[in-house]
């Protein structure tokens, strides 16, 4: 509840500061968030990167309260049932470690969220804010929580380890292989690693990567991303659908933001983006969609 009103109190301070201090346009204002709608625009965000004298509000709360926030909430229900039962459960243990991988490599390659639409494109409103604060620490900590309260001290078997185990390995070597490769490239195209990579150019004098993992599909690493979503709810077992929340919610939110994606390349790139389409046909998961 008190994450919840301080992201209710910060995203009107925040909207209401850009409002008295810029008028439409400005280079200071996000596009999305500037459409005249006041609710809208309060939801999506109206000024791009609001400062706290040097310290960028949204680059900061993106990763670092939110995320840090739930890896403590998981330590802390490991804590509980360790007090309750006096052992951490193998599944208990999956989920804080998984969790805290992504915690730990989100913020070890932070530098990587800087080319991210939450960052170039999106203003700093309720919808991150909300996002960053409440929604991130208190949901994807659900597993953790499901399991301290249903689940306390009951192991699962090894082979259903070693299974979850390899389902988050190759989710994380997609994910972080595909959002390397993308930012080695961004910064440094003739980067060893990355300047034999088949490339289309564009009109604005930019290239799209065709070949590596943007070969494979045009929003490859959201796939990655989706397939460690479901490792972090299998420890859970199947006994309710709870803890596959994150894995059903999280595919909506995947498909919506690649469609926000898609919709702001094809405007960016033009009949570039066409081409780009024919070339890498598939939006997410490779031969299906």
């Amino acid at each position: 509840t008190a994450a919840i009103l301080f992201s209710v109190v910060m995203s009107i301070v925040l909207y209401a500061s850009a409002r008295l201090r810029y008028s439409i346009p400005s280079p200071y204002l996000a596009s999305p968030g500037s459409s005249g709608i006041w609710v809208y625009d309060f939801f999506m965000g109206h000024e791009l990167n609001p400062r706290l004298g040097k310290l960028d509000l949204k680059q900061f709360c993106e990763l670092r309260p939110g995320l840090i926030g739930w890896a403590v909430i998981n330590a802390s229900c490991a804590l509980k049932e360790y007090r309750e039962t006096g052992h951490v459960s193998n599944s208990m243990w999956l989920v804080n470690i998984f969790q805290l991988i992504y915690v730990v490599d989100a913020l070890w390659f932070e530098r990587a969220i800087l080319t991210t639409m939450d960052i170039t494109t999106d203003g700093f409103g309720f919808m991150l804010v909300f996002g960053d604060l409440a929604w991130v620490p208190f949901t994807y900590s659900l597993q953790a929580r499901y399991l301290v309260a249903f689940k306390a001290g009951k192991d699962l078997p090894l082979p259903v380890v070693i299974w979850i185990v390899f389902v988050k390995a190759v989710g994380m070597a997609i994910f972080r292989g595909a959002n390397g490769q993308k930012n080695k490239f961004r910064t440094n195209p003739n980067d060893p690693a990355v300047k034999h990579l088949k490339t289309l150019p564009t009109e604005r004098g930019t290239q799209l990567l065709i070949s590596g993992w943007w070969g494979i599909a045009r929003h490859v690493n959201y796939f990655g991303d989706w397939v460690m979503a479901w490792s972090w709810c299998l420890p859970c077992g199947f006994d309710h659908i709870i803890p596959y929340f994150y894995a059903i919610y999280f595919a909506g939110l995947l498909i919506h933001r690649e469609m926000r994606d898609e919709h702001a390349c094809k405007i960016k790139y033009g009949k570039d983006w066409d081409k780009y389409c024919k070339k890498v046909p598939y939006h997410i998961v490779p031969f299906i969609y």
